[in-house]
């Protein structure tokens, strides 16, 4: 099994991540972090406890960061995308159990040191939570095993402005930072994200399943893809971001990547967050990451729908 940590921002496709990682064998959760970006710190710590306690899931659940490295508390206008709640008006109660008192950051570098070499760090929000565990033990870099976010846009347009996603846009120099830090790195940005669709069909499907769990990811992710068709007229369904961050730490032939250097404009105006990836034939700097440029999306999205709401948890 490959030990992972999950952190998370938990919206609507962050709770689809969460739920395909803990119906997936392959994968051991270690802890799952949590930060502001979708919502607020605490709303995506609580809305984590939630999604597990429906997954009947004991993994920890640990809270980071409240807003970004260098800038003030943000909190970005996501209401029409997640819903007031983050999960599309599916938050009913409080989870039974609380969260860790530690610090996700903290958590980040202990595992990485109790683990050296066999973590991996899948990353589905702003990056905060791995910058501030790097700035506090710099060692770590060398340990993990890899690191896989969700994030950026490197050959195609942004979705929060022309050219920046919405991860990194929530902190730009946190995202900096870590691609400067030399942690091994597999960006799976918009490139590829986009192609994933998940149909409208095929969550109308899941209230027929007659569970909690299928009810509840059903109710939400309808929410979602209503705010996807308002975006993209004429669209029948969602993009499956966070999910393809796990998919790839489950098989990573889902993508196709290729080795390059990329950095964030954190100076520019109207460039601003954007990931510059170095295109050019002779780059001026050896690659700091491998860039997702191809998904078999069909394959992948088969896979998700075996797994998300537990059907292939025993096999």
């Amino acid at each position: 099994m490959k030990k992972i940590i999950l952190d998370v921002d938990t919206g609507i496709d962050d709770s689809l991540a969460i739920a395909y990682a803990v119906h997936s064998p392959e994968l051991d959760i270690l802890g799952v972090t949590t930060c502001f970006g979708n919502v607020s710190v605490e709303e995506a710590t609580r809305n984590t406890l939630v999604v597990l306690e429906q997954l009947d899931s004991g993994a920890p659940v640990i809270p980071g960061a409240g807003k970004p490295l260098f800038r003030g508390p943000t909190k970005g206008s996501t209401v029409e995308v997640h819903g007031e709640d983050g999960l599309g008006g599916a938050f009913k109660t409080e989870a039974a159990r609380q969260a860790e008192r530690e610090h996700a950051a903290r958590f980040m570098s202990e595992q990485v040191r109790k683990y050296p070499h066999q973590v991996t760090i899948i990353t589905v929000g702003p990056l905060t939570n791995l910058a501030l565990a790097i700035m506090q033990d710099p060692g770590i870099v060398g340990l993990v095993h890899n690191v896989i976010a969700m994030a950026g846009a490197v050959t195609v347009p942004g979705n929060v402005t022309p050219h920046a996603e919405a991860n990194i846009f929530a902190d730009p120099e946190a995202a900096e930072y870590v691609f400067r830090s030399g942690i091994p790195m597999t960006l799976v940005g918009l490139d590829v994200t986009m192609q994933t669709l998940l149909p409208l069909t095929e969550v109308q499907g899941w209230h027929g399943r007659g569970t909690p769990l299928g009810g509840f990811l059903a109710d939400m992710t309808e929410f979602y893809i209503g705010a996807y068709q308002q975006m993209y007229p004429g669209i029948e369904g969602c993009a499956l971001h966070d999910p393809l961050a796990v998919g790839v730490a489950i098989d990573p032939s889902f993508v196709k990547t290729v080795p390059m250097h990329v950095q964030v404009d954190v100076e520019g105006i109207l460039s601003y967050a954007r990931t510059v990836g170095d295109l050019r034939s002779k780059p001026n700097a050896g690659p700091n990451m491998n860039v997702c440029i191809g998904v078999e999306a069909e394959r992948f999205r088969s896979h998700f729908l075996s797994r998300v709401l537990g059907d292939e948890k025993q096999r």
